[in-house]
């Protein structure tokens, strides 16, 4: 009988996933994200490991799979991303190393970050836990009754951009509030507005597009004048669909509700943006997939169809079909 192929995983992988996987492979499991300080890879650095280990699988997230990662003997190269970004796709297709990737890995996850986001902005969360740990509850004469009113939820529209697996997990948390629920995605048949008939109609608008040439700054100032009086804008997605110096206009202006971000160019907001100073804003350091449940659903994604390629099936899951044949 042959022997197991090794596979070095360098993404957090748990539960039913990293079991199966350890039933077809011998597992090295070294997940970046449990080193302090950080350790990401570049190209040679993982190269280096995966020759040290004598790996034949490669599973990462974060590191790069690219230069002389693809100039090794590898069976497969998995990319616990939905988009496999981290791994220089075409340059595994030219030397036939299959790429696996897991889509729609972080949706609930993401989904629920938007919904506490929205929950957070429109009910005043972080402003009203502030006062209380401030001993302002009766800040200026006021009480917390007349400083955080709000409108509820139920009853109004939400509008999501993009109808991708994110999007329709948010679609039915949103609906399940009571809220009714439209969209804009050119792809998928299910969303019936236009962006623009969308800003019109929508109390709360919440961005779940991917990145592409066409999407990118695709809220600007335009847009954003676009939207409902009071309206709420979210983005759990990428910073780059909207302009932010025309979202921080639109904020200081009083024309938008409130806004919910949790990405930024670069991963950071600088301290001294105007944003960080609103209390009509709620800012996260993209935290949309960090669940336990992201990882263990990547990993079952992952392991599930490196057992069909070792099986000499087709996988599910699969960036670059064309090696297969």
């Amino acid at each position: 009988m042959a022997a197991e192929p090794r596979a070095l995983v360098t993404a957090p992988f748990r539960g039913d996933g990293l079991d199966t996987l350890r039933s077809v492979a011998d597992v090295v499991l070294d997940p970046w994200i449990d080193q302090v300080p950080l350790r990401l890879y570049d190209s040679d650095a993982l190269a280096a490991r995966v020759e040290a280990e004598g790996a034949r699988i490669l599973i990462c997230e974060a590191d790069r799979c690219a230069g002389a990662v693809l100039d090794l003997p590898l069976l497969a190269i998995g990319s616990t991303r939905g988009d496999p970004t981290n791994v220089d796709v075409p340059g595994a297709t030219a030397r036939g190393i299959p790429v696996l990737h897991a889509p729609g890995r972080n949706a609930d996850g993401v989904a629920e970050l938007t919904v506490a986001l929205l929950l957070a902005v429109n009910r005043h969360l972080l402003a009203a836990d502030a006062d209380v740990r401030a001993g302002e509850v009766f800040k200026d004469g006021s009480i917390p009754y007349q400083r955080f009113r709000a409108w509820q939820l139920a009853g109004r529209t939400a509008g999501l951009v993009g109808l991708g697996a994110v999007g329709r997990a948010t679609r039915w948390r949103l609906e399940g509030l009571g809220m009714r629920v439209i969209a804009h995605d050119p792809f998928n048949d299910e969303a019936t507005h236009s962006l623009e008939g969308l800003l019109a109609e929508a109390d709360v608008v919440s961005m779940h597009a991917m990145v592409t040439p066409d999407s990118v700054g695709m809220m600007g100032a335009e847009q954003f004048a676009a939207m409902r009086e009071g309206a709420v804008y979210l983005n759990s997605a990428r910073a780059a669909l909207h302009d932010l110096d025309a979202l921080t206009d639109a904020l200081a202006s009083g024309h938008l509700g409130g806004a919910g971000l949790d990405h930024f160019a670069g991963e950071a907001l600088p301290t001294d943006h105007p944003l960080c100073a609103r209390r009509d804003v709620v800012l996260t350091p993209h935290i949309g997939g960090a669940t336990y449940d992201t990882e263990a659903n990547h990993s079952r994604l992952l392991a599930d169809d490196v057992v069909r390629l070792l099986a000499g099936e087709r996988p599910h899951h699969i960036a670059n079909p064309e090696v297969l044949t």
